[in-house]
């Protein structure tokens, strides 16, 4: 196994772009292409289509894509198991992030992790969802933080802290003067949201179901900034948690009220690969996301 040629293949993967690749490993276009021929031949099977855009893998690409990420995994931890003789964490974390959680989390992790182990080294991806729900299925990410609905966690998650849920609206909109507002008066509002699917759409549609109303989703958006800007336009409404609120203020003049009756809660959640290795720098970054979300040194909202 030529460690280097499947790292091409992953990269192709992941990038989709003979060129893009070529640029990454400061080498030129058909050189990439040669490489990557020389490897389908050793295969006896393309692994990858060509197209007008790019690459895409084929069938046999896309089934044994999980296994070389895994085994390329497992190789990098073997040489960094053998580069350490103190048992110093050491080698690159992948990590998946929504937009809302990047910033203090991840950015504080950051920070600690120069601070007191310079050789690992973060990989950051950010999406939405199920985007990241893809990567972690892929290998793509070695770990993830998303949000969970579900009251307790499942699939080795780890559950960092519980966030309630707030109707976002423009400064100076009286349905979100108050403190709080009952779930019952999202009845006929226009709200922004996020596109499906979503397991978190899923879950306030179920909720609104079982009251007997239907929520009016007059824009679906999956970006942020999208979502609190047309918010802030005037007219439309978000469901948010304090988290994303906190860093769309900053840019945006928005108010809200916190919703009850029922109170809407999720879990921001540290998610794992189905697939990786977990290594010795893996394990180190879960630990100090834990110490950091419980300490309060992230600045994530815990209720």
């Amino acid at each position: 196994m030529d460690y280097a040629a499947w790292q091409l293949f992953v990269d192709l993967t992941e990038a989709g772009s003979l060129s893009k690749v070529a640029l990454a490993h400061g080498t030129s276009q058909p050189r990439i292409s040669r490489r990557l021929g020389d490897l389908e031949r050793e295969c006896g099977g393309r692994l990858f289509e060509r197209t007008g855009r790019g690459v895409v893998p084929t069938e046999l690409g896309r089934r044994i894509a999980p296994r070389v990420r895994a085994w390329l995994a497992s190789t990098d931890e073997l040489a960094n198991d053998v580069r350490t003789s103190a048992g110093t964490p050491i080698g690159r974390v992948r990590i998946g992030s929504l937009p809302s959680t990047a910033h203090p989390l991840v950015t504080t992790l950051y920070y600690r992790l120069k601070r007191s182990y310079p050789q690992i080294h973060l990989s950051v991806r950010e999406g939405q969802g199920a985007q990241i729900e893809t990567w972690l299925d892929e290998g793509s990410v070695d770990l993830a933080f998303l949000y969970r609905t579900s009251p307790a966690p499942c699939d080795g998650d780890i559950y960092l802290v519980k966030t309630e849920t707030y109707l976002v609206g423009a400064e100076g909109d009286p349905v979100t003067a108050g403190p709080t507002i009952p779930f019952v008066a999202l009845r006929g509002l226009p709200l922004v949201h996020f596109c499906r699917p979503s397991s978190w759409r899923d879950r306030l549609d179920e909720l609104a179901a079982e009251r007997g109303f239907a929520l009016d989703v007059a824009l679906e958006a999956d970006s942020l900034s999208l979502q609190t800007q047309a918010v802030a336009d005037g007219g439309l409404y978000a469901l948010l948690g304090p988290y994303a609120i906190s860093a769309a203020v900053r840019n945006c003049r928005l108010q809200s009220s916190r919703i009850v009756d029922p109170p809407v809660t999720r879990h921001i959640a540290l998610a794992l690969s189905r697939h990786g290795v977990t290594t010795l720098a893996s394990r180190t970054v879960m630990r100090i996301a834990r110490e950091i979300a419980t300490s309060g040194a992230s600045g994530l909202p815990v209720v």
